[in-house]
This record gives C-alpha cells, structure tokens and sequence, in this order.
C-alpha cells in the first residue's frame, strides 16, 4: 500500500507541476501579446502614412480581431485570480485557452505585417527606385536599335510565323520605357502631394513597365541563339528519323506501325528547300511527335510479336462460357432468393458488372459480335474467364447457403414425406445442384484444355 499510496503522490506533483508551467506561460503570453498589439498599432499608423489606408487593410481589420479575443483571455486570467476558488481542471482549461489565444494573435499579426514588409520597403526607398527605372530606360532605350537590326537580320532567314513572337519586341519595349518614365515622374508628384497610396501604385507601374522591357529586349537576343540551336537539333533529328524509318521497315508490320511509318515520312517530305525561310521551332515539333509517335508504335508491335495473340475462335468460347456460367448462377440464385446470402449475391452482382464492362470494352454485345481486334483479344478473355469464374463462386455459395437452410430434421419438417421431396430420396435438390455445378466445373476444364 505505501508503494501505491507514494505513486500516487508522485504522479500528483508532476501534474501541479505542469500546471505551474501552463500558469506561467499564459501570464507571460498574456503579456507578450499586449505588447504586441502596442507594437503593432505604431506599425500600422506608420504603414498607412507610407502606404495609404487601403493597402493597410488587412493588418487594420486584423489587429481589431486580436484586440476583441485578447479581451477574452484578460478576463479568464481574471477569473483565475478572483475571489471564487476554482478547481484545478477549471484552472488548467483558461490557463491553456489564454495560451492559444496569445499564440493566435501573435501568428496573425506577424502574417499581416509580413505581408506590408515588402511594400514598406519599396515606399521608404520610392526615390532610389524611381532613379534606378530611370537610369534603366536610358540604358535599354540604347539596346532598342540593335535589336531592331537583330529582328531584320532574323527576318531574312526565318518565316514571318517563326518571328511572330519577337517582330514587335522593340517598338512595344520603346512604348513600354516610356510609360515607364512618365509613371515614375507621377510617383515623384503624388508622393510630395502627399497622395501616397496613388504614390505606390505608380511606382510599382514603372517598375513593372522597365522590367518587362527588360524583358522583350532580351527575347530578341534569345529568339536567334535558340533559333540556331533548333536547326542544329532539326539536322540531328532529320538524320535519326530516316534511320528510324529505316529499322521501322525491318519491325513486324501492324496498322499502328505503318501509319506511324507514313506519318513521319509526310513531316520528312514537308521539310521546305534550302534557301527558304523556315520556322525551326514548328518543323522541329512535328518531327518530335511524328518519331515519338513511331517509337511507340514500335514498341507496342515488338510487344505483341513477343505475346501471342489469342485466336478468335478461343476467344468467343471463353465469352460463351461466361455466359453460359452467370446464367445457370442468375437462374438458381433467382429460384432460392429467400436463401440466398450476401456473398453469392456480391459474386453474382460483380460477374455481371464485367460482363457489361466486357460489352463496353468492345463496343458491342459480346455475345453477338463476329470479329474482335487482335488488340482487344487478350484482355477480353481475361474478362470473360473472369465472369466466369466469379459466376462459378456465385453458384458454390449459392448451394452452401441453400443446404444451411434445408431443415436439420429432413424434408418432413416442412410436411413432405419421410422418403423425400417429390418421392425420391432426400438431398435431390442437392443432387441437381451438384449436377449443375459439376457440369461447369467439367466445362471449365474443357474450356482450359482447347485454350
């Protein structure tokens, strides 16, 4: 009893202990989070003076929350230290509430203002950005003539489709730069008028409109290194593909394959003269897909050589089988239905939901269909083997349920005569069903032995 009695004591200690250690934590939270709403609230007067009031929203509407749910946790630190004693659980619950609302207010208010930091930063240094936008337009204004020279010098080896994307680039960088200056000049004016929500939004107008001149300018430049690199791949490619053709004519000829072979040899034939303004990238992309696609038809040819393929005749023997077998399954189960349990019914219920898959797979009625692709035949079968053989289960269940259900004290129990039901001896029923499924069992083996 004493070693009870001191674990008991121990385990008591350690459990104020960690209530101690809650206490505590929500009291220095508590404090924390106030702190941080002064804190805050300084921040958010100085990021609506930087930035405007709508900009600052979010943090606005964010530190009212935290104000509303600290007021909660104020007073349930209240209720902890009035004069109504309060019990340990009682204790143990506000102090672990005033922790989670601290610790809420503080990720939200560091997810608000994290959010502002990025914009402060660019108002505090508006006049060092607006400098910068600046100096950057002289210096891509500079670069616009020569990619100019760059596009004209493109035009005379490349389709006009092929320099669709980058024909524009310098007049609509020049129109872009411009805009670029005369943003940057209305930053300028609307921050020393004080406007500086309209302020921000101009500045971050110009740095957009420098940076995507920036951007078409270079796009020239990459335009004609990737262009070069493209007829230097169209080369290699053009090569690989008539040595493609050339393996292809050696492969096991099917519809695929020779449609492939004929596909790439149209985008081969389509390739334009020397001499003619090409657009590398479109020429490029079709000889990809059109040898992608020949690999493929490949490999599925090597695949089916290496497979073979079901005959037609096995294939509609394994469908009739099916057939045969779900409906001797649908008859019985159909003839005992207050017999019947759930395992025979799920066999029965999924033979018949691939049998109709079976349908849908071949596009017709499987039963009535003639002729069967060679790529369908192989999964088809297993299909039908499968019905099959769920079917087969669906009837072994279906006879096990219906002897569970015979009366143990023969058929007389149900008013017939000790000789057995209809006259005969007892256990016909169970006579005819292992018949039926003797007969399956027999043409399963049959079915096996011809496949």
């Amino acid at each position: 009893m004493a070693g009870f009695w001191g674990k008991r004591k121990r385990e008591q200690e350690e459990l104020e202990a960690q209530d101690a250690d809650l206490a505590r934590r929500a009291r220095t939270a508590l404090v924390a989070a106030d702190e941080r709403i002064r804190v805050t609230t300084d921040e958010l007067a100085f990021a609506e003076a930087e930035l405007g009031a709508e900009p600052t929203k979010d943090l606005r509407d964010a530190l009212e929350s935290v104000r509303t749910h600290l007021a909660e946790a104020f007073h349930l630190h209240q209720l902890n230290h009035d004069e109504i004693p309060d019990t340990p659980e009682e204790l143990r619950t506000r102090n672990a509430r005033i922790a989670q609302l601290c610790e809420w207010a503080e990720d939200l208010l560091d997810d608000r203002t994290e959010a502002l930091a990025a914009p402060i930063e660019r108002a505090r240094r508006a006049p060092e950005i607006v400098a910068k936008v600046r100096e950057d337009a002289v210096r891509l204004r500079a670069r616009i003539p020569q990619a100019r020279e760059t596009v004209q010098r493109l035009a005379n080896r490349y389709s006009t489709e092929a320099l669709a994307q980058v024909a524009a680039n310098p007049a609509e960088a020049e129109q872009l730069l411009g805009f670029a200056e005369h943003s940057a000049g209305i930053a300028e004016r609307r921050r020393e008028a004080g406007q500086r929500e309209q302020a921000n939004l101009a500045l971050e107008a110009c740095t957009e409109a420098a940076r995507r001149a920036a951007t078409l300018i270079d796009a020239v430049e990459t335009f004609e290194v990737e262009a070069l690199r493209a007829e230097s791949t169209l080369s290699a490619i053009v090569e690989d593909s008539r040595e493609d053709i050339a393996v292809a004519l050696k492969e096991p000829h099917t519809p695929a394959v020779s449609t492939a072979i004929g596909d790439l040899q149209t985008a081969l034939a389509s390739l334009p003269a020397a001499g003619v303004n090409t657009d590398p990238f479109t020429l490029l992309s079709r000889l990809r897909t059109a040898n992608a696609a020949l690999d493929e038809a490949i490999a599925k040819a090597r695949e089916r050589a290496a497979r073979p393929i079901p005959p037609l005749e096995h294939v509609r023997h394994a469908i009739d089988d099916a057939d045969r077998q779900l409906a001797v399954a649908k008859d019985v189960i159909a003839g005992h239905r207050g017999w019947i349990g759930a395992d025979a019914r799920t066999r029965l219920a999924e033979a018949e939901r691939i049998r109709t898959d079976l349908d849908r797979y071949l596009g017709t009625s499987a039963s009535a269909a003639t002729m069967i692709d060679e790529d369908h035949r192989e999964q088809a079968m297993a299909m039908a083997r499968r019905v099959g053989f769920l079917a087969g289960e669906a009837l072994q269940l279906a006879q096990r349920d219906i002897d569970a259900s015979r009366p143990q004290g023969g058929p007389d129990q149900w008013g017939g005569s000790q000789q057995g039901w209809g006259g005969g001896r007892r256990g016909g029923g169970g006579d005819l069903m292992g018949g039926i499924l003797g007969g399956l069992v027999i043409g399963s083996i049959l079915d096996g032995f011809i496949d």
